[in-house]
């Protein structure tokens, strides 16, 4: 561990000194000696941290939205390539390079976390040590090495000896009781995290090595922490259960407010924003605009959660826009173009179907189902007289067979006169 010490030992010092800012806070409200006072210095130091790390977060959601949408066309490689894992290898670096993406992007919040761990860890240790490190002096390091945490000192770990906790005041069943609460709590919230992530967040029927290696961290974080655990001061413990909150609440706003598209994440918040856009009648704030815009112009592409969302919306008579807003009018609906877009269509009145030129000119149409007042006519119809007669089959009424060639029905020869 001293290797791994030397080489983050350039970031012992600024961690040292904001542990340091901070205790100076807390220590004039709950007493430099407490551990209160030292505890919170670290849980500060955490979130302090976490703020910063938060462009690596959004960078970690985009790389594993990005994940998402390649799966099908993983599944395809791996189906393609299936008896040649070297060539499926290369076609699956390939892909990662043209998207900008690789499945070890939702590892950065925690790679870059770890020069902060190890240089709290070397702090700690130091001060479990009795060494002056960074910019804790001499009485710093007495004050911290009397704060005790619900009986545990700071320094303490779970592997100690009887006699090395006794030398920091407290007592072994003390410093194992908190030891092993705080390592189980810490292991329970990182495999609850990472199971949210996997049963709301994804979609798990699609058999990709992303896949495999969430589900394999699902179980492989929460053993290194119980492992590892045993050999972490109090104080380090206590900076990564409060991380591993953080990580869970952040988590947690994220899957309900921007959740994985054709995750069950996103179903329910699609039928969320349809309850909430059918009641307030538009959508509010650019978070939702944002959605409702990415689901307009994927046309034909949406998946199912999607379009039942335009789909209701079409029925409580809304629209949703290219721009992300909700168009509500009383003739207006939702409908999908032969590509997919959704249009916003005005209801018509229906028109009276148009009948043939040998139906105008005979006057012989068939009955449809509009009003006669509504069918048109080139030529304009005058009232005919009461009783007038019907044209009889051989006259001059219908000339339109005759036009058409036919000769039965059409003009007939006059008789010759020697005839009888």
């Amino acid at each position: 561990m001293d290797t791994i010490a030397s080489l983050f030992s350039f970031i012992t010092t600024p961690v040292s000194w904001v542990i340091v800012q901070f205790h100076k806070v807390y220590g004039a409200i709950f007493g430099a000696d407490t551990g209160w006072a030292w505890g919170l210095s670290i849980v500060s130091l955490v979130i302090l941290i976490r703020i910063c790390l938060i462009p690596l977060f959004v960078k970690q959601i985009k790389a594993t939205r990005a994940m998402q949408t390649l799966q099908p066309e993983m599944k395809k490689i791996q189906e393609r390539y299936k008896n040649d894992k070297q060539r499926q290898s290369e076609e699956m670096m390939k892909m990662y390079k043209e998207a900008g993406t690789n499945p070890l992007s939702s590892c950065l919040p925690i790679l870059a976390q770890s020069p902060f761990f190890f240089a709290l860890y070397h702090v700690l240790n130091s001060i479990a040590n009795g060494d002056t490190i960074g910019v804790i002096n001499e009485s710093l390091l007495q004050s911290a090495q009397k704060a005790h945490i619900f009986g545990a000192p700071l320094a303490a770990k779970f592997t100690d000896s009887a006699s090395d906790v006794a030398a920091l005041d407290a007592s072994l069943s003390s410093v194992r009781i908190v030891t092993a609460i705080m390592i189980v709590l810490m292991s329970a919230s990182q495999f609850f995290t990472q199971r949210q992530l996997m049963t709301k967040n994804v979609d798990t029927s699609v058999k990709t090595p992303f896949m495999q290696q969430q589900k394999m961290l699902l179980y492989v974080f929460p053993v290194m922490f119980a492992v590892f655990g045993i050999n972490f001061p109090v104080g380090v413990l206590v900076y990564w259960l409060t991380t591993n909150v953080w990580t869970m609440g952040q988590q947690m706003y994220v899957i309900r407010n921007n959740p994985t598209p054709g995750s069950k994440a996103q179903a329910a918040y699609l039928e969320r924003l349809h309850k909430h856009v059918t009641n307030q009648g538009k959508i509010r704030g650019r978070g939702q605009k944002a959605i409702v815009k990415a689901i307009v112009a994927k046309g034909r592409d949406r998946n199912d959660y999607e379009r039942k969302f335009i789909n209701g919306l079409s029925k409580a008579g809304l629209a949703a826009q290219p721009d992300g807003t909700v168009v509500k009018g009383e003739t207006q609906t939702v409908t999908l173009t032969e590509d997919g877009e959704a249009t916003t269509v005005t209801a018509r009145r229906q028109q009276p179907k148009r009948q043939s030129k040998s139906q105008r000119q005979s006057g012989t149409a068939k009955a449809t189902d509009e009003p006669t007042s509504l069918i048109k006519s080139d030529e304009p119809q005058d009232a005919k007289p009461a009783g007038a007669a019907k044209p009889k089959a051989g006259s001059g009424g219908g000339r339109s067979k005759a036009q058409s060639g036919q000769r039965k029905g059409g003009p007939q020869r006059p008789k010759s006169p020697s005839k009888k």
